[in-house]
């Protein structure tokens, strides 16, 4: 509690900053969001130069992306498209002309197509998933404590969620329909975290009625702080492998839950349990006794 002053105004400063961030430089929305088509082949004989000389010159704004291949003869390449245009079959025809006349030996591994239209519902099945769950935690712990643990919690959880959208647009990792579930998979174990400290918290409230708020709170971090180092490292580890292991596919994913977990638990030491200083959970007991 010595430093929780200190620690919320850093938090401040990066939900400030994060907000700017997010507002000036953006997400980067992949097909998922933008609507487009993404294209993953496998050449022989190709490299970024030469892919984007092939095809920057007839297709506008090409995203060209090298990734690991399984094959250490070929290369594989990601070629993403924003269209929000409804003949997106012509056009993939008309990449892979083109490709097929400067390379040869071509493997079309995957070929996704995305309509503006889908890309805007997913957006908002996503935000409403988002809403939904915040709401829903809210209520849960607003029931199962009293209101100043509610406030602390969603407080902590926008916290949380702010951090982690600042954190792909620092990064610019693509933000896709599986960012959304690393959203929430931070947003439950964030919440995992605070209850446990809460349970501490009011179950010390009932034992030591006399102590000081803030040596309460501090001896119920100081009791629970074992458990939470060990399951946030435990979590850690199994995301690096993820991180290391995972793939192209899952590491944006895996990288925005390990920075999420890391802020997940810090948050819920240093965010959630001390804004009950603020929101003293004994005015309202000690009320009702009068």
């Amino acid at each position: 509690m010595r430093l929780h002053k200190i620690n919320v105004s850093i938090s401040g400063f990066l939900i400030i900053a994060s907000i700017i961030l997010i507002f000036s430089k953006g997400l980067n929305f992949g097909i998922d969001f933008a609507g487009g088509i993404l294209i993953e082949a496998r050449f022989e004989n190709a490299t970024t130069a030469s892919l984007r000389k092939t095809l920057s010159n007839q297709i506008e704004n090409i995203q060209i992306q090298n990734i690991d291949s399984t094959d250490q003869k070929k290369s594989d390449f990601i070629i993403r498209i924003p269209s929000s245009n409804l003949e997106q079959e012509k056009i993939v025809s008309a990449i892979q002309q083109m490709l097929n006349e400067k390379f040869s030996n071509i493997e079309y591994r995957k070929i996704d197509y995305v309509g503006p239209q889908i890309g805007a519902e997913l957006i908002q099945k996503g935000l409403l998933a988002l809403s939904l769950s915040f709401f829903f935690i809210m209520v849960y712990i607003w029931i199962r404590f009293d209101w100043q643990f509610g406030v602390g919690a969603i407080i902590t959880l926008i916290h949380d969620a702010i951090l982690v959208l600042g954190f792909y647009s620092v990064t610019q990792l693509e933000f896709n329909s599986t960012s959304i579930a690393a959203l929430l998979t931070v947003i439950g174990y964030s919440v995992n975290d605070t209850v446990v400290i809460f349970d501490r918290i009011r179950e010390n409230l009932r034992r030591f009625k006399k102590m000081d708020l803030s040596n309460l709170i501090n001896s119920s971090i100081n009791s629970t702080l074992s458990r939470s180092v060990l399951t946030s490292g435990l979590t850690l580890l199994s995301l690096i492998a993820l991180v290391f292991f995972g793939g192209k596919v899952l590491l944006s994913f895996s990288l925005a839950t390990f920075f999420g977990i890391l802020i997940g638990t810090y948050s819920s030491i240093y965010i959630s349990s001390p804004l009950l200083l603020k929101y003293d959970p004994r005015i309202k007991k000690d009320k009702e006794h009068k």
